[in-house]
């Protein structure tokens, strides 16, 4: 084999474990531009595991904690990416995380203006009518986020061209009420409570809007 042979060879090999690194892939330091919201520019990129469909599927007790996905994820995940192939798991779970904090800060404040930016006509309305029921009563949320402890997506749903993305997130927050006086009704800024938190997001695949909205949030 000439000199000439092994380069080409080795260029060749380069590049398909580049295409293969790109769609099949874990945690990295890359930052790139996220999906979701349009407010945050740099993200990690995590896509799917490191096997592709030819390879022996990885034992059960396989450590999935760096994945962004749950195992049941995986093959609507595959699905996606074989729809869209701009989607970016990694990317997408930057921008929900930012989402989950900027949708959460939004309905605490009043702002209206955000939460309709983010959600879709169904899930406004339910944060717009809490609003002004709270607002009705005269009291004010004196919430944070402290943390979110976890957040990986849990189940994709494709239905023509929409795409649906459910993320499970745990985080600790406190939470305050007062009444129109600023006094203290509920709650404590000492203690933090966990919740467990189920949204999910929708997206019209090929739109030129590459921005997800809130599509339904519940408590798991």
């Amino acid at each position: 084999m000439t000199a000439f042979s092994i380069v080409l060879l080795a260029m060749i090999a380069a590049f398909l474990g580049m295409r293969l690194y790109s769609v099949l892939g874990k945690r990295t330091g890359h930052e790139q531009e996220p999906v979701l919201p349009r407010e945050r520019t740099a993200s990690a990129t995590v896509r799917l595991d490191e096997n592709d469909g030819s390879q022996a599927p990885a034992p059960a007790s396989a450590d999935t904690s760096g994945l962004v996905y749950e195992p049941a994820a995986e093959a609507g995940l595959r699905q996606l990416l074989a729809s869209d192939r701009n989607f970016d798991a990694g990317r997408f779970m930057e921008g929900a995380e930012a989402a989950y904090r900027m949708i959460l800060e939004a309905y605490w404040k009043g702002d209206r203006d955000t939460l309709r930016d983010l959600c879709d006509d169904d899930s406004y309305e339910a944060f717009a009518d809490a609003i002004a029921a709270r607002e009705a009563r005269g009291e004010t949320l004196d919430n944070r986020l402290m943390v979110i402890d976890s957040a990986k997506i849990t189940a994709v749903e494709l239905n023509r061209s929409e795409a649906r993305v459910t993320v499970r997130y745990r985080a600790d927050i406190s939470a305050v009420t007062r009444d129109a006086d600023g006094k203290l009704i509920a709650g404590s800024m000492s203690d933090a409570t966990q919740t467990d938190d189920l949204w999910t997001f929708r997206r019209q695949i090929g739109s030129n809007d590459p921005n997800w909205v809130l599509d339904e949030a519940e408590s798991a």
